[in-house]
């Protein structure tokens, strides 16, 4: 028989997602057409560039002296600065009157700018500390700007200046961030690959600016496009605070606007990410309600960066769609103290721009994030034959109640789960975890019958920092059990960092402590049974988050099983979010497996009768979902996106995954294929959708 594996063909043909053809000079910022336009709306006067031209020109000093440095020095947020106030400031500097130069054609702001460009070029020979790589990603591309417009000018910029100019862009800037820096945060890699376009465009260089752009689509640790904004707008750094995020999507934004003036589309990338990442921090700043995995914060909620013009001109006037709450945060907002966000953000109008100004098709669902996970903060109505147990409170009152038939049982924080769950064995009942956090100073045993519910977000489960694991089975054969609506806490303190990324790179490496969530192993096949586990959030374990071995009729709902899996003994590529072994009849529906740092998003081994529908499954370091010595898979309506090797794998370790089903999932921005299932055998694939992956797929004939 004949089976046709449909592997989808990548978007570029000629260097990934980068360009061959020569470079658009000037190519930044504004291509020359967009720079005379901008200069003809300042010269008739009209609104808004008027504005934004006295805003600009009353930030612009002819008596503005550079004071260059030798070597810039910076720590952690600008601490022991040496030479990094001056450096920025002459950044913006060198911009603001090459732009004053170009729309006024004073030759006085060129010879500025020139002074300016000059000072640092002969002098600056490197960078050092924490914030190197940062402040060559933040500045560099106002130097650059500057230079493009100055050097495709008659500005009076000499050739020999040009020259050094260019010699201290590839001898300081560029090794500076060459191997940019995923371990920061993401806007340190977003400032990168902006700054880095514009060093391939200045020095015309097609392999740097094809590399920023790799970067951008394919990314790696917290870098890239589909690795800082998840689906639904939320940004990596949202947790943190406000002015992060706008940093973040504000250098994002450069490089999209730089790539548009060379002919490169980065907005409509991965369902215009972009663009959801802008409405969602608008929505938020402008008063509106989000949906938020992590922890809230309203930090730097009320300062508003000069970032959102260029983004809002390229739907409305390119595509005709308007962002609202871009749109809002603009007109209430960033407007009337703009001046280069506005004069360097609107294009020249094409012939062929739409006429009718629409918004996204189905504009609610734009913003919302594919799968929540335990976000719930009410509870959902408790089931009849229930014992509470609430923290602090006498666990014997709550045993001696049940034992007349008391209907409810609670648990409070500090009172023993391990005595209600002993106590009820049997009894069918269902244990109540109120709000509140339950420390575990021991592994929590399941017996057959065990039913815990938390009341949502609040009701936390924590192992105490000694203990390696939160929960395993109590009998080899465990049967109808059921975990729902509850956080379980892997990482060494309670309360969540508002940085994610802070306590990730705590957690990912060999001397990190070895902590997993729930573990229910059996010695023989099908001895777990039964095993239901519903808006449940597993999170920061360094080992796994949820590993079952040797069971079937098991049922994962609405779970977020994140941020587990790290380089732990013994080593990367061990530990995953979700580890299924030697299990049968299966469904994992509508739930999230993303970021484990190094291990895959789902794992599976040796299992039959698998279905997983409606998964995401990204960022995670390995593949999205992977299956080795399997049968019987079928993988529908889900996202794999970000990943550091595939999408979805199909492994042949001795023998080929049988019988397996691809279908109506979206595979997008991950470094190995969408799709690698060319061992599996009755494969059907179909409908499935996907673009930037990182290599190239493709369409093959195979007779079984």
């Amino acid at each position: 028989m004949k089976y046709r594996i449909l592997l989808l063909v990548c978007l570029f043909f000629c260097i990934g997602n980068g360009i061959a053809k020569d470079f658009v000079h000037p190519g930044m910022a504004q291509s020359r057409e967009d720079l005379d336009y901008m200069r003809e709306m300042v010269q008739k006067g009209v609104q808004p560039w008027k504005t934004a031209f006295d805003n600009l020109k009353e930030h612009t000093s002819l008596a503005f002296t550079p004071e260059p440095f030798v070597e810039i020095s910076v720590g952690p947020y600008g601490a022991n600065s040496i030479g990094g106030r001056e450096f920025s400031e002459s950044a913006e500097a060198a911009y603001n009157h090459a732009l004053m130069w170009y729309i006024t054609r004073n030759k006085t702001y060129a010879r500025k700018s020139i002074e300016i460009l000059n000072a640092w070029s002969y002098v600056l020979r490197g960078f050092d500390a924490n914030n190197a790589k940062l402040n060559v990603g933040l500045f560099g591309y106002y130097y650059l700007n500057a230079a493009e417009i100055l050097k495709y000018t008659d500005a009076g910029w000499t050739a020999k200046d040009i020259e050094q100019f260019t010699q201290m862009v590839l001898t300081v800037l560029y090794p500076t961030i060459k191997d940019f820096f995923t371990e920061a945060n993401g806007n340190w890699d977003a400032s990168i690959i902006s700054t880095m376009m514009c060093i391939g465009i200045f020095t015309d260089n097609h392999e740097i600016f094809n590399r920023a752009v790799e970067r951008f689509h394919r990314e790696e640790g917290n870098s890239g496009i589909t690795r800082y904004l998840y689906p639904g707008g939320q940004c990596q750094e949202t947790t943190r605070d406000w002015d992060h995020v706008q940093l973040g999507i504000g250098e994002l934004a450069k490089a999209a606007q730089t790539a548009a003036t060379q002919g490169l589309d980065f907005y409509s990338v991965a369902d215009d990410r972009l663009a959801q990442g802008f409405e969602y921090a608008s929505r938020f700043m402008s008063g509106g309600h989000i949906n938020l995995f992590g922890v809230f914060t309203d930090r730097r909620s009320d300062v508003f960066k000069d970032i959102y013009e260029s983004i809002y001109h390229h739907y409305k006037d390119v595509r005709s769609i308007i962002l609202p709450y871009t749109e809002k945060v603009i007109k209430e907002h960033t407007r009337p103290k703009s001046s280069i966000g506005f004069l360097t953000a609107v294009k020249v109008p094409t012939s062929n721009t739409p006429a009718q100004i629409s918004s996204f098709a189905n504009f609610d669902n734009f913003l919302k994030p594919t799968i929540i996970g335990v976000l719930k903060e009410k509870p959902r109505k408790l089931p009849s034959n229930s014992v509470h147990v609430k923290p602090g409170e006498s666990i014997q009152k709550a045993i001696w109640k049940s034992s007349y038939n008391i209907l409810f049982r609670h648990v409070k924080p500090g009172e023993s789960i391990q005595k209600a769950i002993d106590f009820s064995k049997g009894t069918g009942k269902w244990i109540i975890l109120e709000a509140g956090v339950h420390t575990l100073k021991a592994p929590l045993k399941l017996y057959s019958g065990t039913r815990l519910v938390g009341q949502g977000r609040k009701t936390i489960l924590f192992p105490a920092p000694q203990i390696g694991t939160a929960i395993i089975n109590g009998e080899d054969t465990l049967t109808d059990v059921t975990i729902r609506d509850l956080l379980l806490e892997g990482a060494i303190k309670i309360i969540e960092n508002a940085n994610p990324n802070h306590d990730r790179r705590g957690r990912s490496y060999m001397n990190a402590p070895s902590r997993e969530g729930i573990i229910l192993k059996s010695m023989e096949k099908e001895r777990l049974q039964n095993i239901s586990f519903e808006n449940i959030t597993i999170q920061n374990f360094t080992k796994n988050g949820l590993a079952i071995v040797g069971g079937k009729y098991i049922r994962i709902e609405k779970c977020d099983i994140s941020d587990n899996g790290a380089s732990v003994v013994p080593g990367a590529g061990f530990h995953h979010n979700l580890y299924l072994s030697y299990i049968s009849d299966a469904e994992i529906i509508s739930s999230r497996f993303d970021t484990s740092p190094y291990g895959n998003g789902v794992n599976v081994t040796f299992c039959n009768n698998l279905k997983i529908t409606n998964v995401e499954v990204a960022r995670n370091g390995l593949s999205g979902i992977r299956c080795a010595e399997s049968n019987r898979i079928v993988i529908t309506d889900c996202l794999a996106e970000g990943n550091g090797e595939n999408g979805i794998f199909m492994e042949k370790q001795m023998h080929s995954c049988r019988d397996i089903t691809i279908q109506h999932n979206t595979m997008q921005h991950n470094k190995g294929y969408g799709i690698d299932a060319t061992t599996a055998i009755q494969l059907s694939m179909k409908d499935n959708s996907g673009n930037q992956n990182g290599k190239k797929l493709f369409e093959e004939e195979r007779n079984e």
